[in-house]
């Protein structure tokens, strides 16, 4: 990533936790290496310094074709259970830093999480089985 992470944690997904959001937006990661990761996705995330915001993140899965995803729901599976332990709080707020971004609301239900936010629709079809 160019810098040390506080903390590593693996999931599906392999997760680096940075010090400050500030960090997290800075980052400029080298997709050649994370493709070469021994995971589906490189998750990064950090302490939120937005009022109302719990924790920010970003997420790459350039081996997918994913340079990176601008608002992941599968990531905030990942992120939500782990900001709410550390926060001792089940319902978070949270802000994707990517280039487009999005802001979600994030609830830890025990087996589940739930995620809400905003949608803008792109695209409607019809698939035939």
């Amino acid at each position: 990533m160019g810098l040390p992470a506080l903390e590593h944690w693996r999931a599906r997904d392999l997760l680096a936790i940075l010090p400050t959001a500030a960090a997290v937006r800075a980052l400029e990661p080298n997709l050649d290496l994370v493709a070469r990761l021994d995971a589906f996705a490189l998750i990064v995330t950090a302490p939120g310094d937005e009022p109302g915001v719990d924790f920010v993140s970003r997420f790459f899965a350039p081996a997918k074709g994913v340079p990176e995803d601008p608002a992941t729901g599968s990531s905030h599976c990942t992120l939500t259970p782990f900001w709410a332990e550390r926060l001792g709080r089940t319902q978070l707020a949270a802000h994707q830093i990517s280039a487009r971004g999005g802001r979600l609301s994030c609830t830890d239900r025990g087996d589940r999480v739930t995620i809400a936010g905003q949608a803008v629709l792109y695209l409607e079809g019809t698939i035939e089985v």
